[in-house]
């Protein structure tokens, strides 16, 4: 096992077939070739890691919201907050989808975050929910009815406050266990 953490870090060639099983759904959920350290820090506990993918799988990867604005929201979150895993690993998979966004030649979804080319209902969202995961106790009826007015449907919105509390489990994972960013993504071509 390989302590570039605090927790150890257990490579899909070392963990057990239970964790191999939930490694394999990651990658081909994610469409990653590898799997992440986020995953690989919480490989020696097959329970703890089958619920924190099971939240993130159903958070992040499936429902209405698109995974663009996902991603965008917790590259965005993590970012103020400086974890750094998260904000680097959610920016490459953000600026990967970000000709759902433009069609403009070299458009990067994370540098146009505040910017007119984003879509109003996407910055909306942004500003909300980042304040929602940051400051939990400031969100409130006039927040939710600035979502209404931009678009979003109750289930939308319940869906966005859903990515504060998975972004806060993220940062909190990559930050306790103190991951590095994983080697594949540093190689992704910007």
């Amino acid at each position: 096992m390989n302590l570039t953490s605090r927790y150890p870090m257990v490579s899909y060639e070392e963990a057990t077939p239970d964790v191999q099983a939930i490694y394999d759904d990651t990658k081909k959920t994610l469409q990653l070739p590898f799997v992440l350290n986020w995953f690989k820090c919480q490989g020696n506990n097959a329970t703890l890691l089958k619920g924190n993918w099971g939240k993130l799988k159903s958070t992040l990867m499936e429902g209405d919201v698109p995974n663009v604005l996902k991603q965008l929201i917790i590259y965005n979150v993590s970012k103020q907050r400086g974890c750094n895993y998260c904000s680097h690993a959610h920016g490459i998979f953000a600026d990967s989808m970000s000709a759902m966004i433009s069609e403009e030649e070299g458009f990067r979804a994370t540098e146009h975050i505040d910017s007119p080319t984003m879509p109003a209902s996407f910055r909306t969202a942004v500003k909300i929910v980042t304040n929602a995961a940051l400051n939990h106790s400031e969100v409130s009826d006039e927040d939710f009815l600035e979502l209404e007015k931009v678009g979003f449907t109750q289930n939308e919105i319940q869906e966005l406050m859903a990515q504060a509390d998975l972004v806060n489990m993220l940062n909190t994972i990559a930050d306790v266990s103190g991951i590095k960013i994983d080697n594949e993504l540093l190689e992704t071509p910007e």
